[in-house]
């Protein structure tokens, strides 16, 4: 029997990116042909070479809810982004296509939908991203993380299912997390992130904050690239790093705690491993607001707490800390509970009844 193709869309962030390399390492490649569609620039590129996956570049442009002289030069982007993506799905007439967004999608779900291929996709986000608003209507299928998003969708063709956790995150090793930061197994441990890029606001109450932070915990800083702060290496109790990719689920497993963005594939994925979260979400300056959503929808099904980027001071940090210390068995309990980790097996099961 002939193998199958798929071909994953989707970039712009990591956060577009990390669930379709967790269906990707579901897949059974003896049943599957994979390949990528992104730009020719984003992150996505970078993440999916390291899959030896064949990565296709196209010409994407940035979507605007705002009027920009930009936008006249970024339709042309993603006119030419539907010419480039028809060209590969042509050549690879793939049995489906899966988006998680981003706005490169775009020009790849018209291609895919004007030569009738099926198109799955996902939208992380309590309300959908311009892309994946413009893509519905394209859909076969869609799915989605939270409750609350079914209502921004065609309720026919809808499915809340979480969202789609790395099967590899499960199986971190607290040991050998402890053993790789050097650190050691009496002060607990907090992971802190912000972000592949990283968070100005956070890096810098962090390490405001760290002769406080470290007389009670041991922390793992993720704080993006070109954030190291060299004054700070080889300090005890503190640990920094750019981005980390074999190690995390190691240092997952290691945490006693996280300190997040609301990005709704993250705190999914701390929320299977029931890990008490402090959600530090994007402003509505830098952003569409879907973080705040987030965040608000996890505190107030006791997931998590949420301190707004405005708000957040040394004191503050501190205090919210000492708060999650004092709760974290109970937060450990309501998600334990949740029972949100089924996503993976959902659209693994859903993507093999293609033809």
């Amino acid at each position: 029997m002939s193998k199958k193709t798929i071909v994953f869309t989707g970039g712009g962030s990591a956060g577009h990116v990390t669930p379709n390399i967790a269906i990707i390492n579901e897949l059974n490649k003896n049943d599957w042909e994979i390949k990528y569609i992104g730009s020719k620039k984003g992150i996505e590129k970078e993440l999916i070479k390291k899959l030896e996956i064949p990565y296709f570049g196209i010409s994407s442009g940035k979507l605007r809810r705002y009027i920009d002289i930009e936008n006249v030069i970024d339709l042309f982007r993603v006119i030419k982004g539907c010419v480039d993506a028809r060209r590969v799905l042509k050549k690879l007439n793939p049995n489906l296509l899966f988006s998680k967004g981003g706005f490169v999608s775009v020009p790849v779900i018209i291609a895919a939908s004007s030569l009738k291929i099926p198109i799955f996709i996902h939208e992380s986000d309590m309300t959908p991203g311009l892309a994946n608003k413009i893509s519905q209507r394209f859909a076969t299928k869609i799915f989605t993380s939270f409750e609350e998003a079914r209502n921004h969708f065609p309720k026919s063709k809808t499915t809340v299912i979480g969202s789609p956790i790395r099967k590899e995150l499960l199986n971190g090793s607290k040991e050998q997390g402890i053993e790789f930061l050097n650190f050691n197994s009496f002060k607990p441990i907090i992971t802190i992130m912000g972000g592949s890029l990283g968070a100005k606001k956070i890096n810098e109450t962090v390490r405001n904050s760290l002769n406080e932070l470290t007389k009670n915990y041991q922390i793992v800083h993720l704080c993006g690239k070109g954030n190291i702060d060299g004054s700070l290496l080889g300090r005890q109790s503190y640990a920094q790093f750019e981005y980390v990719h074999e190690e995390l689920a190691d240092i997952i497993a290691a945490s006693s705690m996280i300190i997040t963005r609301g990005g709704s594939n993250a705190i999914f994925e701390f929320l299977a491993l029931n890990k008490p979260m402090l959600i530090i979400p994007l402003t509505k300056n830098q952003s569409r607001g879907d973080q705040i959503l987030n965040a608000k929808s996890f505190e107030e099904k006791g997931f998590a707490m949420m301190l707004e980027e405005e708000n957040l001071t040394d004191n503050s940090l501190l205090n919210a800390l000492e708060t999650l210390t004092r709760n974290r068995e109970m937060f450990i309990t309501t998600m334990k509970k949740s029972n949100q980790s089924k996503a993976l097996d959902v659209l693994i099961t859903e993507i093999n009844k293609i033809k």
